[in-house]
């Protein structure tokens, strides 16, 4: 799911401008749905209105450059896109390790460190990443790759707020359970199930638990709220 791309001089001075990277996907699409009423939304994926690579660092940053040069600004992050690479840990190859960090972190990195200097001149800012709650609860050595690179968005959450917060800059993060897309139609419907039977609050977890979470950190009402990691996931991890 994309927004329709519009030059710097079409953007509306009154709307706020976001950057959702994984825009396409089931969570991203959800996040960029909801941003959409009161921001100028920009996807950054593959097809997105910013097409890139995000496992290619320069790629990575000529797409923020674009942003800017076309839109203006950047004033709130929203990093959605996520690499899944599961196997058996005694296998896992080292190539795919980097891809994974380098599509999950380095281009979390490079973005705020392209978008931030803006935000600082402003005074406000929203970076919000999108990780797991398998960091509380892996499922075993084959999510290593995955779980390690959401553990690092959520070391960058804290280390980050506390970095950026005198510049009237918020970090935070977003934590879903299960939730039924296309990365997870490798999951087997039982164990939707079951997982939901173990939440505190037992209903399947929908990409719009997240998106309406996402939208309340990128506004004002969450102008008190960083360096937290909100939990998304019905109650089953509560930390």
């Amino acid at each position: 799911m994309s927004t329709t791309s519009t030059t710097s001089s079409e953007v509306d001075a009154d709307r706020r401008v976001a950057v959702v990277t994984g825009g396409a996907g089931a969570i991203g699409g959800a996040i960029v749905a909801r941003l959409a009423a009161d921001h100028t939304v920009v996807v950054l994926d593959r097809t997105g209105d910013v097409p890139v690579d995000l496992g290619d660092s320069e790629a990575v940053r000529r797409a923020a450059q674009t942003v800017l040069e076309r839109y203006g600004r950047c004033d709130v992050l929203v990093h959605s896109a996520a690499m899944v690479a599961f196997g058996p840990f005694d296998v896992l190859e080292l190539d795919v390790w980097r891809r994974v960090q380098a599509v999950n972190v380095e281009s979390a990195l490079l973005l705020t460190q392209a978008f931030a200097p803006g935000m600082r001149e402003r005074g406000f800012g929203r970076v919000i990443f999108i990780v797991s709650n398998t960091f509380w609860r892996p499922s075993g050595g084959h999510m290593l790759a995955y779980v390690a690179s959401k553990g690092a968005l959520i070391g960058m959450t804290r280390t980050l707020a506390v970095g950026l917060g005198a510049d009237g800059i918020a970090v935070t993060a977003v934590a879903p359970g299960l939730t039924r897309t296309a990365a997870t139609d490798v999951v087997p419907a039982k164990e939707f199930d079951d997982t939901a039977a173990l939440q505190a609050l037992p209903r399947p977890l929908t990409p719009d638990d997240t998106a309406a979470v996402v939208a309340m950190l990128a506004g004002d009402d969450a102008a008190a709220l960083t360096g937290q990691t909100l939990t998304v996931d019905g109650g089953l991890v509560m930390h």
